[in-house]
């Protein structure tokens, strides 16, 4: 452990380029989802479950993957997960049809389960020094807001040049890179008390946060408030319910929720989820913008993330040193207010909004915003536990910002879809002659589907042409502007109750 200790900030680099796999993932397939709309036949609701299946498994199985390497050993743990990431990754990209991209989606997020804890928890265990620690954490939290942007940025620049399975087979050398590295630097840690699984436990988190997901990606095609809708809520509320009763009854449990009676612990993982939420709800929408209004191809519209990279990245390695001087609770206030800001600002704009602009200036909040949120934040609730519980509170750290992202992509999609279907199709119905003078079946798939949608301004006569862009343009802006306010009133709700229930400093 002293070499470890070391050459600790050698082995932050390869628990960074761990990190960096797994994040970039979240977000590296947005960019190509118009792409695979057109290449698989995809609906909103089939990219909404492209993009949730690998966020969901990867949430729902934080806890275990946490709890595996505190009991086995963490080093152990990312390992395994890194070789399993890879391989999913290099199956999935040869994928025939949407169903069987969401299934690869979906195991590429068990690996990532084993992976994501392993790295926050060896950090917390390798260093040990507060200051260090929080600088440590920093640049952990700056890799991951920088991966955010730049999976747009990689995905578009492979898709420029290759074919959409591109995107998952990059990750296949990144793995090897971090394997040998991570083989010779990093030490093994686990936790000497660590208990047997909890599977019921597990299982009742996993249909909790399933249910609730599905519940919610699903409902536009149901009807909000019908009985599908209903029993789907219902589910999810229950599956909470016993979940939470389960662990108060157990002497291990999967988690201890008298973590959460800590306010630290307990507000700062809330503040995270939230973040999480606006940030991942927003970038399933804002690819479709830049590529189907603005017209960008796929690597502009990467390019176009790039301001989110930078405001991130300069952000995040401050963040948590303002945390130590000025207090938790304000600079996570701050943050939330920022990101509030942004997405105000940028539920203004239109297809004809200039970039350099409303839309760059709201970017740069948004992105200074995550970074004030999340860095001090996980400092908050890894410096909450004992160091021998770092796997748990990684994963219940992570567990906040993969559920709150995948809840986010479902919540903010859906508000999309509900009111995409509607305006889109009075629209089109408005337009003298455009629906007897489309084929077969085109009206209907424009109504799942923006990428169908914007096809048809293609298949109309051509003295329709203007007028069905037009169309097209100001239903998505329309559901973009309103889906977009319901971020900002989660991250603005979000700053609220960071204010009033997040400690500004620790406790003894």
């Amino acid at each position: 452990m002293e070499r470890a200790y070391a050459r600790r900030w050698w082995v932050l680099v390869v628990l960074s380029i761990s990190l960096f796999l797994v994040v970039v993932d979240n977000l590296i397939v947005n960019v190509a989802l118009p792409t695979l709309q057109q290449e698989l036949n995809a609906s909103t609701s089939g990219l909404q479950w492209i993009v949730d299946s690998y966020s969901l498994v990867f949430a729902g199985l934080l806890l275990a993957g946490g709890g595996l390497g505190d009991r086995f050993g963490r080093k152990g743990a990312l390992q395994a997960g890194l070789v399993f990431f890879a391989l999913c990754s290099a199956v999935g990209a040869f994928s025939d049809s949407t169903g069987e991209l969401i299934f690869w989606r979906g195991a590429m997020g068990i690996g990532a389960a084993l992976v994501f804890p392993a790295t926050l928890a060896i950090i917390t265990n390798l260093f040990i020094d507060p200051i260090e620690r929080a600088k440590a954490i920093g640049i952990w939290s700056a890799v991951s807001g920088m991966a955010v942007a730049f999976g747009p940025i990689a995905g578009g620049f492979l898709l420029e040049h290759f074919w959409w399975g591109s995107v998952f087979l990059i990750n296949v050398p990144i793995v090897a890179v971090a394997l040998l590295a991570g083989a010779y630097l990093i030490p093994t840690s686990r936790d000497p008390g660590a208990h047997r699984m909890d599977i019921v436990g597990l299982l009742l988190s996993v249909l909790a946060v399933a249910s609730l997901v599905f519940t919610v990606i699903e409902s536009p095609h149901w009807g909000w408030g019908s009985r599908s809708s209903n029993v789907g809520f219902l589910i999810a509320i229950l599956a909470f319910i016993m979940f939470i009763k389960w662990e108060l009854s157990r002497n291990e449990p999967l988690l201890d929720v008298s973590f959460f009676k800590n306010a630290r612990f307990s507000a700062a993982t809330g503040s995270i989820g939230i973040a999480f939420f606006c940030l991942f709800g927003f970038t399933f929408l804002v690819t479709q913008y830049f590529q189907f209004v603005r017209g960008y191809d796929t690597l502009s519209a990467g390019i176009h993330t790039l301001p989110f990279a930078i405001g991130a990245g300069v952000t995040a390695p401050f963040a948590a040193r303002a945390a130590l001087r000025f207090g938790t609770k304000r600079v996570v206030t701050l943050g939330l207010v920022n990101m509030a800001i942004g997405f105000t600002i940028v539920s203004t704009v239109d297809a004809d909004t200039a970039y350099w602009g409303p839309v760059i200036i709201s970017m740069l909040f948004m992105a200074n915003g995550l970074s004030l949120v999340t860095s001090p934040a996980t400092d908050a609730v890894m410096g909450s536990l004992p160091l021998d519980k770092a796997g748990v509170g990684s994963a219940v750290n992570d567990i906040s910002r993969e559920a709150g992202g995948t809840l986010g992509v479902a919540v903010i999609g859906s508000v999309f879809v509900s009111l995409w279907t509607p305006a889109i199709s009075s629209k089109f119905e408005s337009i003298p002659g455009l629906v007897d003078a489309l084929p077969d079946g085109v009206f209907e798939a424009s109504q799942e589907s923006v990428g169908a949608a914007f096809m048809v301004v293609q298949q109309s006569p051509e003295s329709l042409q203007q007028v069905v862009q037009g169309a097209v343009s100001d239903a998505f802006m329309n559901g973009f502007g309103n889906a977009t306010l319901v971020a900002a009133g989660m991250a603005a709700v979000g700053a609220i109750c960071a204010w009033l229930f997040l400690p500004a400093r620790p406790t003894a």
